[in-house]
């Protein structure tokens, strides 16, 4: 297949780091749901897709600009949960949320991120958060700046350090301006994260082509690209 990137930069979570389903799996347990490690992984895309849907139902410009109850909701109905319990453990969710709580590391995906690495890509990372993603994913040895246990990459950046968070286009200020520098056009750089309104159309603000991680096809509606593995990218990088 025909090349068509030269550079890829990715989101953090959902798309390298989820919500830990070791502790939330806990609470999942004690009110009837299946708290394997499986389903709760498959949980969290289900409940991304309902933060999307809800910013669209609600013209909303972010899903960061909402309570993220109807993610909670989603991920433990995704999890076998249903009725009062449901409430219950969507409420005790609530209570453990933090940024540090996606520490979980997706390994598939460090996989595929080396294989690119390998082949000379060009890698940035850019996720709104506070601040946590560059130590998170260095400490779970998924990437880095230099040398470490994971894979080099050129940049890794957040909103916090940014000071603005996507989809405002500012948020990929800096990784664009390196990338750049190393002459490659927006154009040629393509941006992988888990969420349509804040990933999608934040990459569409700053002219970069976007791609949607949707291993179970919750975003079959949506129109973009879509892709059920970061493996998937290896076929046109």
């Amino acid at each position: 297949m025909t090349k068509r990137f030269d550079a890829v930069l990715f989101d953090a979570g959902g798309i390298f780091l989820l919500p830990d389903p070791i502790s939330l799996g806990a609470i999942v347990h004690a009110h009837g749901g299946d708290g394997s490690i499986e389903r709760l992984m498959r949980a969290h895309y289900a409940g991304m897709e309902r933060l999307d849907n809800v910013a669209r139902e609600t013209a909303k410009e972010t899903i960061d600009g909402f309570s993220w109850d109807p993610y909670r909701d989603a991920y433990v109905e995704a999890a076998g949960i249903t009725g009062s319990a449901a409430v219950a453990a969507s409420e005790q969710l609530r209570k453990m949320f933090s940024p540090f709580l996606w520490r979980y590391p997706i390994l598939e995906s460090a996989a595929a991120l080396w294989r690119m690495h390998l082949d000379g890509l060009p890698i940035g990372i850019v996720s709104n958060a506070s601040g946590q993603v560059e130590a998170t994913l260095a400490n779970q040895c998924i990437c880095q700046v230099g040398t470490g246990a994971g894979v080099p990459v050129m940049i890794v950046t957040d909103s916090h350090v940014i000071g603005t968070a996507k989809p405002h286009p500012g948020i990929f200020r800096d990784a664009l301006a390196l990338m750049e520098s190393k002459g490659i056009a927006r154009d040629r750089i393509a941006y992988v994260g888990d969420s349509y309104v804040n990933d999608v159309e934040g990459a569409r603000n700053a002219s970069i082509h976007p791609i949607l991680l949707d291993p179970y096809n919750d975003h079959a509606s949506y129109d973009c690209e879509r892709i059920t593995s970061l493996h998937d990218l290896l076929e046109f990088i």
